[in-house]
């Protein structure tokens, strides 16, 4: 076991086992850069080094994200009553 980069014949096989695709895996840790630095086209755009069309659809669905999350969180805490 070393600190030098896997091969992406090495993690192909490895995800082959797994119900989950590169594309899939790439898509997630995207989308959970921007839910945790907020839906940033810019930070995205930089970070991943995607175009800003890509950016700019990551963005828009942590957005969505966040947006259904506020929408379904109760207008109170439940143990504390009001």
């Amino acid at each position: 076991m070393d600190t030098t980069p896997v091969r992406a014949s090495w993690l192909a096989s490895a995800l082959r086992a797994g119900p989950y695709t590169l594309a899939q895996l790439r898509a997630d840790r995207q989308l959970e850069e921007a839910l945790a630095h907020g839906p940033d086209e810019l930070h995205l755009a930089e970070v991943f080094g995607v175009g800003e069309k890509t950016a700019i659809r990551y963005a828009a669905a942590a957005r969505q994200l966040l947006l259904a999350d506020l929408e379904s969180a109760p207008a109170c805490h439940p143990h504390r009553g009001r």
